[in-house]
């Protein structure tokens, strides 16, 4: 008999894991799509893909290989981590089961999730493919709530009636201003409150064009500056800014606002390095001859020490 039921809503819900998507996986289309974390890490977004002539398994391979592989965008990358690797799948009937190696237990939960469902997405729309589902070395894979998932649809990712549409943590950020003579950077611990399912990199981002609020401290991002991305990616984070970020009303260095971002995003976030863009670009002209080609490491020989009590 099979066996197959939505999820209950966990860390991200429909409308969460296919922001940004469209119209998603549409039974009938003629259209065909491979699905990919976006930028943030926190949901999927779709790329249009040609399944090639051929069968059912074949078209299968191409699309196991097309999850697998790294994408050159910075908007988006492959929701499948490279450690994770499949040793058999099968097709009976329409039923596709895919065996994975022990080493998809390493995901997070939300690496999991968003994982499943890009691949049920990607994987449904060829013909001849109704349900698919998950084993580790023969072992059926689990939810966040220790229940099995079994033969997963587009259905099996719908919200629960009456979840909780978001869900907000809070924290504390190391951030980094401008002192008064805009030569050096002072740090600023804020507690904020946020939508989980935007990037900490992205809310320090937020945060640093909101401008500071201790005394003494000063902005370093003109606030009109837009953030156009944040993505994180072999540990390094890309920022894209539009130009208002090349924008700056009263004398700061360049140093300063470059490092204000990078000081930042490397103390709160998961990033070693920081790779400023604007506009999607690097080769921008930037004051003091200061070039983005390259990704920044923290410096902090650039920030104040603080005042002793």
């Amino acid at each position: 008999m099979r066996r197959y039921r939505g999820l209950c809503a966990g860390i991200f819900c429909l409308c969460l894991i296919i922001g940004g998507c469209g119209q998603g996986t549409i039974p009938g289309s003629s259209k065909t799509y491979i699905y990919y974390i976006n930028g943030d890490g926190t949901g999927l977004t779709q790329e249009e893909y040609e399944l090639p002539d051929g069968s059912t398994r074949e078209q299968i391979d191409a699309v196991l290989k097309e999850l697998r592989r790294e994408t050159d965008s910075i908007d988006y990358k492959s929701a499948c981590p490279h450690y994770v690797h499949i040793n058999k799948w099968t097709l009976e009937d329409s039923d596709l089961e895919i065996d994975f190696s022990e080493s998809y237990r390493r995901m997070s939960t939300a690496e999991e999730l968003l994982f499943r469902a890009a691949a049920v997405h990607s994987l449904e729309q060829i013909g001849g493919v109704d349900y698919i589902r998950f084993t580790v070395e023969g072992k059926e894979v689990k939810d966040s709530q220790g229940r099995e998932t079994g033969y997963m649809n587009h259905d099996s990712f719908v919200e629960n009636t009456g979840s909780s549409l978001h869900s907000y943590q809070e924290g504390s950020l190391h951030l980094y201003f401008a002192n008064k003579t805009g030569d050096r950077l002072k740090e600023e611990v804020v507690s904020v409150r946020y939508n989980s399912n935007i990037s900490v990199e992205k809310r320090i981002a937020e945060q640093l064009i909101k401008g500071p609020s201790m005394e003494g401290t000063y902005p370093t991002l003109p606030p009109e500056t837009k953030i156009l991305g944040v993505s994180v990616r072999d540990g390094i984070c890309y920022v894209n800014f539009d130009e208002g970020f090349l924008n700056m009303d009263y004398k700061i260095s360049p140093q300063v606002r470059i490092y204000s971002v990078v000081n930042s995003i490397v103390a709160g976030g998961e990033a070693g390095q920081v790779q400023i863009l604007v506009n999607g670009k690097t080769d921008v002209d930037y004051p003091d001859g200061i070039s983005l080609e390259k990704p920044f490491s923290r410096d902090l020989e650039i920030v104040e020490e603080k005042e002793k009590d």
